[in-house]
């Protein structure tokens, strides 16, 4: 079972390392599967299972009738499976999930004031509108809101990458979470009031602020998570 493993492994990598060298690319063809595992001194049922594996991560799609195709390779689609983590993270290894994005948000939103355009500054501004319409009943258009409000400040950045690790890194039912403890916890006016400092600080053009205004607003639910952890949230 483990030499099949690592033969199927290797089968992986022979592909990725067609595909990184340009040798076949975005959108083109890939050799048959006989073919391929010919080239490759792999078994036609190894060369199956990568090729499988490969379309799970979004780097191969099969068409009907028409054989197997390098993707678009967009860092949204091979970014994916990640999109996974935080919606099943617990415990510990949530917080690790909120202490990266304490790392990241911060530097993207900074990355936005320097950058969004001015519809995108619109958008930022109308997603924090909806919030606002109900921060003390926290309905499901809250959450909504809120993760479409940081998804729209790290997409106006321009880098897709960078886009698609932040929607990996976020999770609705952990926003749901989040609002529904501050709610009880009387301190929604405590998140609304970190929204409008990042907005304003992305409207005044100001990187500085708008990295401090995201710091404290990571810092701020991660600590709610810690808090309702141990215990005493």
């Amino acid at each position: 079972m483990g030499e099949h493993t690592s033969v199927t492994r290797r089968a992986v990598d022979e592909v990725k390392a067609m595909i990184a060298s340009g040798r076949v690319g975005p959108g083109e063809r890939l050799p048959t599967e006989r073919d391929l595992s010919a080239r490759l001194g792999v078994s036609r049922s190894s060369m199956r299972e990568a090729i499988r594996a490969l379309t799970t991560l979004g780097v191969l799609e099969s068409r009907h009738g028409a054989g197997v195709y390098v993707t678009a390779l967009r860092p949204a689609d091979l970014l994916e499976t990640f999109s996974v983590l935080a919606e099943v993270s617990q415990g510990e290894t949530l917080l690790e999930v909120l202490q990266v994005r304490r790392m990241l948000e911060p530097a993207a939103t900074a990355l936005a004031a320097a950058r969004a355009s001015a519809e995108d500054l619109d958008r930022i501004g109308s997603l924090l509108e909806r919030m606002e319409d109900a921060p003390d009943t926290v309905c499901a258009d809250t959450v909504t809101a809120d993760l479409g409000f940081h998804q729209a400040i790290v997409a106006s950045t321009g880098n897709a990458t960078l886009a698609a690790i932040n929607d990996g890194l976020s999770s609705r039912t952990f926003n749901a979470r989040v609002w529904a403890g501050h709610r009880e916890a009387g301190l929604t006016a405590k998140l609304a009031e970190d929204h409008r400092r990042i907005h304003e600080a992305l409207l005044a053009r100001d990187p500085d602020a708008a990295r401090a205004a995201a710091t404290v607003h990571v810092l701020r639910v991660e600590r709610w998570l810690r808090a309702d952890l141990s215990g005493g949230g």
